[in-house]
Order: structure tokens, then C-alpha cells, then sequence
């Protein structure tokens, strides 16, 4: 693992922030449904999914990984007979513009600082390639908008999903099923809480604990006690920490080659621009603060 991939993941990671707070935003669930989908989670799938076009349920999943099946399916296809998929693209975009004015106020969207940051990070997600990379691939065919913070919005997200289908081909890899990779995800305590984990990702309390225990019998995780039940948190072993830390690792190095294309110089630049961005939009309520979060993911 060399330096500069290093120093590019935690530039990702980051960033990231100004990309996923379209998930959380208020905004969100009133324009979608009001664009004809129903409420809450197919306001997450479809739009999510929508640049890939009216894919099936079994596309979803792969590509998001550590859903059910199930809560896919309850979404994925109905949504595309009650809006197009274009037209969410366009929905999602209004979204993450009444999002980031919100949050970061009109004057940061309209300032200098802003079209730079715009214009570095668009350098970056041009240099994306679709290789393997499914869901970065369908944010690539999607048109630039022309606003600056919706193109650093854009960029970031291209960014973030070819990150994302980097990681999961090392998931695969590392032979972990989306519910296992949920688990010792949650497992570090840097991102979801076990509840949130579990009942947004759609799995059952026994889906959840027959998780833990293939991975305890894997060595990966702590195991169980007698009539542990799904609310613990699992705790990684040595061997599932340091499998953790390979996979955190690789994935720097998969997701390193865009931010290259900045050059040192620049990618700092946009870290120093975009880093201002983010802690404006953390002060400004850009995420849950109800216990959703077992502590900020780490950069």
C-alpha cells in the first residue's frame, strides 16, 4: 500500500459526507413521493439506483449489497412504473440542491470557493473508468449539470460509487455475503448502530444472529453467548480487525486512481475546499443526531 493511495482514501472518505447527506436530507422524501413513488424506502433504492435505468431487483441488490432481498424486492421494480427513471435522476438533483443550500447557505453554493472545488473534483470523476464498476458506470452516463455545487455534488458521487464497487468486488473476494459485511462493518464502531444497521438494511433479529454465528465460526467475530440476541454488538476478533483493516486498505488502492489524476497539488486543494464544506454541513445538521451513527466514520 503506497502514500498516495493512502492519502487518497482519506480524501474519499473525507469528502463523502457532501455526497451522502442526500440520504438524510428532509428534503428528499417530500420531492420524491411527490414525484409519484411511494414513502419510505423505495425513496432510497430508486433513486439511488435510478442512473443505472429501470434495473430489476437482483441488480440493486448487487450493487447496494448489504440489503435483504426482500426489502429490495418490496421496492424495485414497482418504482419504475411510477416514475421513470430519467426523471428520478432529475428529482435527485433538485434534492441535493435544496440540500446543500440548506446546509452549506447560497453564499458558499455561489462562491469562487465553490467553483473550484467544483471544477477539481469534476477532473477526478472524469477520470473514472466503468471497468467492473456498475453503479459508478451508470453516474457516468448521467449528464453534467451546470451549477457548481451540483457538479461537485456529481463528481462526489461518481467518486463515492466507484469507491463503493471497488469495495464490494473485495467483499466478494474476502467471501462475505452483504449481511456478513453489514456485521463486521458494524462491528468496527465506526459507522451504523446495530439497530439502525439491522432494521434499515432490512434483516430479521434470527437473519442477524445466524450472521454473527457464521462468522464466528469463521473466526471473524467474538462468538455469541448463550442467548445473545440481536441489539449486542458483535465484536471482531484479532483476525476479523485485521481483515477489516486489509479490506479498508484495498480499497484505498482500488479507489486511488481518479484522485491521482489530480495530482498531489490539486487533490489537496480540493481537501482543503471540500473539508471546509463538510464541517459546514455537519454544523448545519447534514446528518441524524439521534443515535443513528455509532461515531462519525472515520476519513
Amino acid at each position: 500500500m503506497n502514500d498516495a493511495a493512502v492519502a487518497a482514501g482519506r480524501l474519499a472518505r473525507g469528502l463523502e459526507p457532501l455526497h451522502a447527506q442526500v440520504y438524510f436530507a428532509p428534503e428528499g422524501e417530500r420531492a420524491y413521493v411527490d414525484a409519484g413513488l411511494a414513502p419510505d424506502r423505495m425513496v432510497y433504492f430508486a433513486p439511488r439506483a435510478a442512473p443505472m435505468g429501470p434495473v430489476g431487483p437482483s441488480v440493486v441488490t448487487a450493487t447496494f449489497y448489504n440489503f435483504s432481498p426482500r426489502l429490495v424486492a418490496a421496492s424495485i421494480p414497482r418504482a419504475w412504473e411510477l416514475v421513470s427513471a430519467p426523471d428520478l435522476v432529475q428529482v435527485r438533483f433538485a434534492v441535493a440542491d435544496a440540500s446543500l443550500r440548506r446546509t452549506l447557505g447560497d453564499d458558499a453554493v455561489a462562491s469562487p470557493e465553490m467553483a473550484e472545488a467544483a471544477a477539481l473534483a469534476r477532473t477526478a470523476a472524469e477520470a473514472v473508468t466503468p471497468d467492473g464498476r456498475p453503479l459508478a458506470a451508470g453516474h457516468l452516463d448521467v449528464a453534467w449539470p451546470s451549477e457548481p455545487h451540483l457538479v461537485l455534488w456529481h463528481a462526489l458521487s461518481i467518486l463515492r460509487e466507484h469507491r463503493g464497487d471497488g469495495h464490494i468486488a473485495l467483499l466478494v473476494e474476502a467471501g462475505l455475503s452483504g449481511l456478513e459485511a453489514l456485521l463486521t462493518a458494524t462491528a468496527t464502531g465506526t459507522g451504523f448502530t446495530v439497530g439502525f444497521a439491522r432494521a434499515s438494511r432490512g434483516w430479521s433479529a434470527a437473519e442477524w444472529n445466524d450472521g454473527v454465528a457464521r462468522l464466528a465460526d469463521r473466526g471473524l467475530l467474538a462468538a455469541p453467548g448463550d442467548g445473545a440476541d440481536a441489539a449486542v454488538t458483535p465484536e471482531l476478533t484479532e483476525q476479523g480487525v485485521a481483515l477489516r483493516r486489509r479490506l479498508e486498505d484495498d480499497t484505498h488502492r482500488l479507489g486511488a486512481a481518479p484522485w491521482a489524476a489530480l495530482g498531489a497539488d490539486g487533490a489537496a486543494r480540493l481537501g482543503e475546499l471540500g473539508g471546509a464544506f463538510v464541517r459546514t454541513a455537519l454544523a448545519h445538521g447534514a446528518f441524524p443526531s439521534d443515535g443513528v451513527f455509532a461515531a462519525r466514520p472515520k476519513g
